[in-house]
């Protein structure tokens, strides 16, 4: 399929995981994806791996907890490439530790990054959206913005108030022509839960809590995102869609 075709993709924090995974769905389906991470390295090496299968892609380093730097790329992006029509808005950071234990600079950095940033992007591509009367925003939320876990109050925190962020998102921009929605991934095998996890924690977990058996893959996730940011969502609003192998049900 060549959904994307002739259209511009933006995805932050692409250089790895589930980002990526988007990055390659899109480009795969016609899209000239925009790598954005603050990881240079990997980042880099993500955008070598897209074209060297012959899909269309370029990079930018972005920190999207710092609004000037979003400015900058976002006009950057338009200027270049004249649109953006997608925007997987998938940047974020967890880590696991006690409620009591919190520093103020972890939080602070928690939200930054999981609810600034995304704020930050989204208004920003938002805006240029709406000159141009249509576009696709898809936030990435997660089943512990809808469900709380033990240790995760920073990050619970910030991807709960995602889910409404999208919800407003949605009530305002629809008007313009802008399709607003988020996916809520539950426990999703990256490099970021690798690094938390050990494999007998997630072989626990999985006869705990999950139904279907297994942890998700990024690809499992990749294709939610293209479906919304595809016409075969065009009455797709204001949702958030769970994928978590039947965690929370």
């Amino acid at each position: 399929m060549q959904r994307f075709k002739d259209r511009v993709a933006l995805v932050t924090g692409a250089a790895q995981g589930i980002g990526f995974a988007i990055a390659e769905r899109f480009a795969a389906e016609g899209a000239h994806v925009v790598l954005a991470d603050v990881k240079e390295e990997q980042l880099v090496q993500a955008e070598q791996s897209l074209t060297a299968a012959g899909f269309s892609a370029s990079r930018r380093t972005l920190d999207v907890s710092r609004p000037e730097q979003v400015d900058e790329a976002v006009a950057a992006i338009v200027g270049a490439h004249g649109a953006i029509h997608i925007l997987a808005n998938n940047a974020g950071i967890a880590w696991e530790e006690p409620f009591v234990d919190i520093r103020d600079d972890r939080w602070r950095k928690m939200i930054d990054v999981n609810l600034n940033g995304m704020f930050y992007v989204a208004q920003r591509v938002s805006r240029h959206m709406m000159g141009r009367g249509q576009g696709a925003i898809i936030n990435m939320a997660s089943t512990n913005g809808l469900a709380g876990e033990a240790k995760y109050a920073h990050y619970n925190a910030s991807k709960g108030a995602v889910v409404l962020l999208t919800k407003t998102m949605a009530i305002e921009l629809g008007a313009s022509g802008i399709r607003v929605n988020a996916v809520c991934p539950g426990y999703i095998q990256t490099p970021m839960s690798e690094a938390i996890d050990d494999p007998a924690f997630v072989e626990r977990y999985i006869e705990a809590h999950i139904p279907l058996g297994r942890v998700g893959k990024p690809s499992d996730i990749s294709g939610i995102f293209a479906f919304l940011a595809s016409d075969d969502a065009a009455f797709v609003h204001g949702a958030c869609i769970v994928a978590d192998g039947g965690q929370l049900a």
